[in-house]
């Protein structure tokens, strides 16, 4: 019944105008706590892994309802932000009220929103307390200065210019959108398992990044509601999957965990960080469909990861 459900939504997808509905919100990004508390996520664990927690450049891949982790990173003291996605979602008003919410947080030093407030969020900390040996006195002081945070409101609305803090790309399917060695740290939060090309994004993700660079990456596999099970997608034909996705710009890739980890690999990363959650799985691999039934195990039960990894020529900071 859920899968006939699924392709009656597939099929109503090539009405036109009905897949802009159906793709209008992505979750998430329109809270500015949720915006907060991902961001500090992604910079206590680069602290605690060795790598820069002072970014001065910064990209995003899939911002999604608004490019409020970016406000989040350039309040907490970046200079540049670059926003790729596939569909434009961002709406000025909403940013703007979210980067004022922002620097509120900032200002009263707001402890981290943990899994209460968002259970879903990952990657998970060991404390949630605001990040104070990071975010420190004399930090906050020069950071949360007044004429710079206006400089950042600012630019919100104006985040086609080049002189801008806030760079958004819509749509992103060119490498050149970004100089070569230009980036200290490229993010996202549950965006690459929806990237068709994934390929492609890790080759332009190593060209982008400096030589001191590095990546985070929160990433879902779960089915995002496709089946019954959790990872009930991968048991669907390469057929049966093009159907249910119908004409949406992107749905999901449904490469696994090993799959990331060896692009990775293959582009010339050192993963410092494979922080992966696990669930129990009704499935076995005799289940899945052919493409999927020699993945290794442990996919099978890897239900999301949180990763980082640095080029291989960066030496880590000495602790």
């Amino acid at each position: 019944m859920k899968t006939i459900k699924l392709l009656i939504l597939a099929i109503a997808t090539y009405i036109p105008g009905i897949d802009r509905i159906l793709e209008s919100k992505t979750g998430g990004t329109d809270s500015a706590r949720y915006c907060y508390s991902v961001w500090l996520r992604h910079l206590v664990l680069a602290e605690k892994n060795g790598l820069d927690s002072s970014p001065k450049t910064v990209a995003e891949l899939g911002p999604g309802d608004s490019i409020g982790i970016g406000l989040a990173a350039l309040i907490s003291g970046c200079e540049k932000y670059f926003a790729f996605d596939v569909v434009e979602y961002n709406d000025v008003q909403r940013s703007l009220d979210i980067f004022d919410e922002l620097v509120t947080l900032f200002k009263n030093k707001t402890p981290i929103p943990g899994d209460k407030e968002f259970p879903a969020v990952k990657p998970l900390l060991e404390n949630y307390e605001f990040p104070s040996h990071i975010l420190d006195s004399e930090r906050l002081e020069r950071v949360l200065e007044t004429s710079r945070l206006e400089k950042i409101r600012n630019s919100i609305a104006t985040s086609q210019q080049d002189k801008s803090f806030i760079q958004y790309k819509v749509p992103w399917n060119d490498s050149t959108v970004l100089e070569k060695e230009s980036v200290d740290m490229i993010y996202s939060q549950a965006v690459l398992e929806h990237v068709d090309n994934l390929p492609f994004t890790y080759q332009s993700m190593k060209s982008w990044l400096k030589p001191t660079g590095y990546v985070s990456h929160a990433i879902d596999f779960k089915c995002h509601g496709t089946a019954s099970e959790w990872n009930g997608h991968w048991a669907y034909s390469d057929l049966m999957w093009k159907l249910l996705r119908g004409n949406r710009t992107y749905l999901l890739n449904r490469e696994p965990h090993s799959t990331h980890i060896k692009m990775m690999k293959n582009e010339g990363f050192d993963i410092v960080c494979d922080n992966s959650s696990k669930s129990t799985s009704d499935l076995t691999k005799k289940d899945l469909a052919p493409r999927f039934q020699s993945i290794p195990d442990q996919d099978l039960f890897i239900c999301d990861s949180f990763i980082q990894g640095i080029k291989k020529e960066k030496v880590l900071q000495t602790k």
